[in-house]
């Protein structure tokens, strides 16, 4: 259990295989501490690149940081050293499963497995409109990616409607705490 109970949890998705180096990571740090600062959980999958640099933000302003491992990796991948609740899972596809159960979803830059989040928790609100979430893809990578997911799959306006894209961290944490006044953001139309 949370020693932090009764905040909201912000499920945040991106590559691993980005370093502190890149621009990126730097952009993961500032939404960590921006979120937590909301007094919002960080959930991550728990490992380096974005996960850690989202951790590593959320942290050191003072956060809850959860960790959603895999018990495969155990031995060979450690949790990174911001986790300060891990929630390991037998594999991927509950890892998956435990990760998209939050409050918020915020996509950042990633490859296969962010795109496999971000399409599970799209569908899950899809399927379940009562339990909308927001869910947020940050950056010029998802606004160029989503127009041709409008085009090329058999979705429709209502579908497209459910994601909110926004070019910064700032924009996504200020749509998912509220601190912007508002509450979600532009949809993506099909093109």
């Amino acid at each position: 259990m949370s020693p932090w109970p009764g905040r909201p949890v912000a499920a945040v998705f991106g590559s691993a295989r980005l370093a502190p180096d890149e621009p990126e990571y730097q952009e993961g740090v500032r939404l960590g501490r921006l979120l937590a600062g909301a007094g919002w959980t960080v959930q991550t999958g728990g490992y380096d690149g974005l996960m850690g640099a989202v951790s590593s933000g959320a942290h050191a302003a003072g956060g809850h940081v959860v960790g959603v491992t895999l018990q495969s990796f155990r031995g060979t991948k450690a949790p990174n050293r911001w986790v300060l609740e891990e929630r390991e899972t037998a594999d991927l596809f509950a890892r998956v499963r435990r990760l998209v159960e939050a409050d918020a979803w915020i996509a950042l830059a990633g490859g296969m497995g962010t795109l496999a989040e971000v399409a599970l928790a799209w569908n899950l609100h899809q399927s379940w409109p009562a339990e909308a979430r927001p869910l947020v893809l940050v950056g010029p990578r998802w606004a160029e990616l989503a127009p041709q997911i409008a085009r090329l799959l058999v979705v429709d306006d209502r579908d497209m409607g459910l994601v909110r894209l926004v070019p910064d961290v700032e924009a996504a944490a200020d749509l998912v705490t509220g601190s912007d006044g508002t509450r979600p953001g532009p949809a993506v139309r099909p093109g």
